[in-house]
């Protein structure tokens, strides 16, 4: 069943979702957190956001006392917990894994018995500044594997100032897709993979649209063939095409052949001729 994650950008989520918020200012991360949790309420999940740096609980509490309607009354019944962010990662400044993620667990069955549709949590990426960085990734990627078909989403944020380009790659492998917050505005910080996915898409849609009227021929080909050919249309090289549809430049060259056979042409020049026809 769909969630509303309360950030407009996104839309709805499912339960299982964990995705990150890259932020630039304290005000990008309480608007964004506000947000987040103001959903979860009002769709009967139990709501738990670990606090630390640069949000104090004074102005977690503010934001959400002004940016929730009825939240003393939600505070008050024990729909949404504050917990200092320190004391639920680092338990005497040490780090246990499974620990923490033990812990989220039981906050969840408790949340589920209590008739609670299910449960979100958030939590701010502090570590940035101790030398547990590796520990805290391997949590994520941890949480990211342990949320699968639990009723409990979560969302990380991180600070965009503090980390490394090398850090925003590693959370955004950890998570299942990633936001920026910057100074009020929202933008979707793409992966290499979906990067590579859309550009796919286009690719098949270019094809699409180049092979979407009939041709003389046109059933003698494969669909890999028809792949190739759309390419060949648009200009594109055996050595341009090769990595776009993941084969090798030698396989390009054996279908550039086979269409050339297939439609009775022997020039590149003629096979356009024959394709492009009004």
């Amino acid at each position: 069943m769909p969630r509303q994650s309360g950030i407009a950008f996104l839309g709805d989520v499912s339960w299982g979702t964990h995705f990150c918020v890259f932020y630039e200012t304290k005000r990008d991360l309480l608007d964004a957190a506000v947000a987040y949790f103001k959903a979860g309420l009002e769709g009967n999940e139990f709501c738990v956001w670990a606090i630390s740096d640069p949000v104090a609980m004074e102005d977690a509490t503010t934001a959400l006392r002004d940016g929730v309607p009825g939240f003393a009354e939600h505070h008050a019944a024990g729909r949404i917990e504050l917990l200092p962010g320190y004391k639920w990662y680092l338990k005497g400044d040490a780090f246990d894994l499974k620990r923490i993620t033990g812990g989220w667990d039981a906050k969840l069955r408790a949340a589920l018995l209590k008739g609670y549709q299910g449960m979100r949590v958030s939590g701010n990426a502090f570590w940035l500044e101790t030398n547990l960085w590796k520990e805290f990734i391997a949590y994520e990627l941890e949480l990211d594997t342990t949320l699968a078909g639990k009723k409990m989403i979560a969302l990380c944020t991180y600070p965009l100032q503090a980390s490394r380009a090398l850090d925003i790659l590693d959370v955004a492998h950890a998570h299942q897709f990633t936001l920026a917050r910057r100074n009020g505005a929202w933008e979707f910080m793409e992966t290499p993979e979906l990067r590579q996915a859309k550009r796919l898409i286009r690719q098949l849609n270019q094809a699409f649209d180049i092979l979407s009227k009939p041709f003389p021929g046109h059933r003698l080909l494969t669909q890999r063939e028809r792949l190739v050919l759309a390419q060949m249309v648009k200009g594109s090289s055996s050595k341009d095409i090769a990595p776009s549809l993941g084969i090798s430049s030698r396989t390009v060259e054996f279908h550039r052949s086979n269409i050339l056979k297939k439609l009775g042409v022997k020039s590149t020049t003629e096979l356009m001729r024959v394709v492009l026809a009004e």
